[in-house]
Parts: C-alpha cells; structure tokens; sequence
C-alpha cells in the first residue's frame, strides 16, 4: 500500500475524486473541531459572565482584538507551513514533504520562544493602548498574561494539526480539540467555582486544555503516522527550505495580523463607550466566532485541495473547487445571517443574565446587522484561502490590508459621531472591502497557475515543481 492512500494512518489524496465531495468530507472534522475550539472561549464567558458578572466577562473581552493579532498571526504562520506540505504531498515528493516538516518544526519553536517573551512583557502596554476602562483593568491584565503564555502550546497544536491536513487527514485534530475542551470546561468549573480564581481561573484552564490538545497530536503522530516520520537524511539544514516556510507562512501570519489590527482600533474605540458596550460586543463576538466557524473548516479544504492539485498539476479542478466552495459559503452565510437576525439577542443569555437588558440590547443589534452581510465571509475566506493554497500567500496581505482600513476609518470618522451604532457596521464594511481585493486576485493567481501549467503532462508540471521548489 502506498503511503498516500494509508488508510490507517487517515491520510487523504484529494487529487482524485469529486471536489466538492471531497472538501465536504475534509471539511466536517474541521468545522467539527472549530466548533469545540470556540467551545473554549465560550465556556470561559459564559462562567465569567454568570459567575463572575458583566465587569469579569468585559475584563475577558476588553483584549479580544489583540488576542486575535497574535493568536491569528501564529494560526496564520503554521497554515502557511503546511501548504508546501501540501504541495509535496500531491507531488507524491514524500522526502522532501518531510524535510519541510522538520523546518517547520524548528521555526515554530524559535518563534515560539520570541512571541511569548515579548507579548508578555508588553501586556500592560497593550491593554493601555486598547483604552481599556480602570474598572475592569486587572482582571483584563491576568487573563491576557496567561494566554500570551500559552503560545507555544498554541503554535505546537496549530502546526501539527496543519501538517495532518496537508496530507488529508482532518480527522486527528479533531478528535484532540473535543478532549480538550472537555477538559476545558471541567478546570473553568474548579478554577472558577470551587477554587475561587476569578478570570486568572479561566485563562489558565484554555492554557492547560490547548497544550493537551498539542502535546497528544504529537504522541500520535510519533506512534502512528510513519508517513510525517523524519528520517535522519532528511534533517539536513536547508535554506531554501526555512525561505520558502518563511515566504509561505509569514505573509499568511501578517495577513490575519493586519486584520487585527483594524480590530484592535475598533476594539478601543468600542471600550471607550463603557462597560455596558465592551460587555454587549464580548457577548456578540463569541456568537459571532462560533458562526464564522463554517467558513473557517470550508476555507481550509478549499486550500488544502488547491495545494495538493496545484502540486499534481491539475488547473481544472482547482477552478470548479474555487467556485463550489464559494456557492457553499455563500449558502451557509445566508442561512446564518438569518438565525443571527431573529436569534442573536436570545443567543446573548448563554454569556450574560437576563437582568442585563442594556448589554443584552448591544449583543443583539450588533448580531443582527452582522447577519445581513454574513453571505460575503463565504466568497471571502474562500477566495483568499484559495490563494493562499496555490502559493501566493503574499497577495492576501492586501486583502487584510484593505479590511484595516476599513475598520479604521470607522472608528475614527463614525464612532465618535455615531457611536456604537458604527461599531456594528464595521465589520461588515470591512468584509465587502476585501472582497473586491482578494475574488479578482485569487482569479489572476488562478490564471498565473494555468500559464505556468499550459502544455505540460501531470508528469511534467510535478517535476517542474520539484525542480522550483514552488
């Protein structure tokens, strides 16, 4: 048996077979596995906030944004290291996939180590740049502390499960994030309730349950998936190899940063509106990241299947991948945006107590504007994850790009005339900003493949692959 169709180690050659079958099947342990991710930070507002009150759970909010930089930079590095993954993998280069995957390793660690020491050190500094309000300050200040700690753990998870689905294999991942939210929950009940740990509790249970998660990726892969086993050949220090990881993953990273940062601007606009407000954008921003989930597990098929097609050299699937995994995504962004419009309200009491009606009031207006424009996150992350997977991770910097701007200039020019108001319009103007950057893109880049491809065999686009390190 071959290594690209071991069964028993759940790997998955999505160069053959229907593409929409196959990014369906890929895609539900990743929308599954989101799902329970997101259960993490939910069950951490939903104790805070019934626990600990609105000030506790605006504490664990007021750094929302900023946890998204950085967290979102690191979950956009290690995608961006399992596309040449991916792209050795449909190539069938097995020994050279695993040279990337002993790279990988060795600049996930190093990053590690400097985005901890300096995130930490930084925290009071960043909060203070948030406009984060007196009241809520310490509690804001140990929760963030805690899970800048937690990077590595973070990076560890993130990069081993990239690297399970370049090789088709979403299945693993998955089964890890459900043990470990589980887990989750359970040290949010001891730390919070019986151990009377306040938010420091509920940073430190996420922390613990996300190195679980990483640290039994790794004992599986090390027992059962020979295929990712490095042989010692293959840990011959490279350049080319540390640059290609680099141009690959580093602009997928300051994509989500950049992104980000037109958050953070929103995020301090909003905090300085008061707690009520920081409250009632922490409720709907939970609702929020747990709809967006979907969009997430579809985005990263599509770029695992345009990675592996893109090394196998097959131009027309990629193309009917790109627009079946748009029709699904906008498909599902119509269907949400309903239930977020009649529902988002209701949905707010799982973080807040129905006393609350002032913060009930904010989550639910800005759920509802959010679910009339939910539709453009399908042709959106579709296309620039497409992008992404066909290597031109560079590109999609402008699509963040763009998305900055945006909600920059909501903040500056609208907030202060509009209040919260604009605030639950930005993200939405952002979203259709980036769209006419990143669908023309992703269609030019699709273009720039089908050149590059024209007039060569399967055989003969693999082996000029190989030979470019593309």
């Amino acid at each position: 048996m071959s290594d690209t169709n071991d069964k028993r180690n759940s790997v998955k050659d999505m160069t053959m077979g229907s593409p929409l079958r196959l990014m369906v099947s890929f895609a539900v342990p990743l929308l599954l596995g989101n799902l329970f991710q997101q259960m993490y930070n939910m069950a951490d507002a939903a104790i805070v906030g019934r626990y600990l009150g609105p000030d506790a759970l605006a504490g664990v909010g007021a750094s929302s944004s900023v946890q998204f930089l950085v967290i979102g930079f690191c979950l956009g590095v290690c995608s961006g290291f399992g596309i040449p993954v991916a792209q050795r993998f449909g190539a069938k280069n097995m020994s050279d996939m695993r040279r990337f995957v002993y790279h990988a390793l060795i600049l996930t660690a190093g990053l590690s180590a400097v985005l901890t020491t300096v995130t930490a050190i930084f925290t009071p500094q960043i909060l203070h740049i948030l406009n984060t309000p007196d009241n809520i300050y310490r509690q804001a200040y140990d929760y963030l502390f805690v899970i800048f700690l937690g990077i590595p753990f973070i990076m560890l998870y993130n990069l081993l499960s990239s690297i399970l689905r370049a090789v088709g294999n979403s299945r693993t991942p998955f089964i890890f994030l459900v043990i470990s939210t589980i887990l989750n929950i359970a040290l949010d009940i001891i730390f919070i309730i019986v151990f009377d740990m306040g938010v420091l509790g509920a940073s430190v249970a996420t922390v613990t349950a996300q190195a679980v998660s990483g640290i039994l990726c790794g004992i599986v892969i090390l027992k059962k998936y020979e295929l990712l086993w490095i042989k010692k050949e293959e840990r011959e220090l490279d350049r080319g190899h540390f640059m290609k990881l680099v141009t690959m993953g580093v602009p997928m990273g300051l994509q989500f940063s950049v992104t980000a940062v037109g958050s953070m601007v929103m995020q301090a606009a909003n905090n300085s509106l008061g707690s009520v407000y920081v409250s009632g954008f922490t409720a709907g921003m939970k609702i929020k990241q747990l709809a967006m989930c979907p969009f997430d597990a579809l985005a990263n098929a599509v770029a695992t299947f345009a990675g592996q097609n893109y090394g196998a050299g097959k131009l027309k699937r990629i193309k009917i991948g790109l627009w079946e995994g748009i029709a699904m995504g906008v498909g599902y962004g119509i269907l949400i945006g309903v239930v977020l419009f009649f529902f988002g309200r209701s949905m707010s009491i799982m973080f807040v107590d129905a006393s609350e009606t002032a913060v009930l009031d904010a989550a639910g207006l800005y759920l509802a504007r959010l679910g009339l424009f939910y539709w453009a996150l399908g042709i959106l992350n579709v296309s620039r994850m497409m992008t992404q997977g066909l290597g031109f991770a560079g590109r999609t910097i402008f699509s963040g790009l763009t998305e900055m701007i945006a909600r920059i200039v909501m903040a500056f020019v609208f907030v202060p005339k509009y209040g919260f108001d604009a605030i639950t319009w930005s993200d939405q103007v952002a979203w259709v900003s980036g769209i006419f950057y990143i669908l023309p893109t992703c269609l030019i880049c699709i273009n720039i493949v089908g050149k590059k491809l024209s007039g060569m065999d399967t055989l003969e686009a693999v082996e000029s692959l190989k030979k470019e390190g593309a």
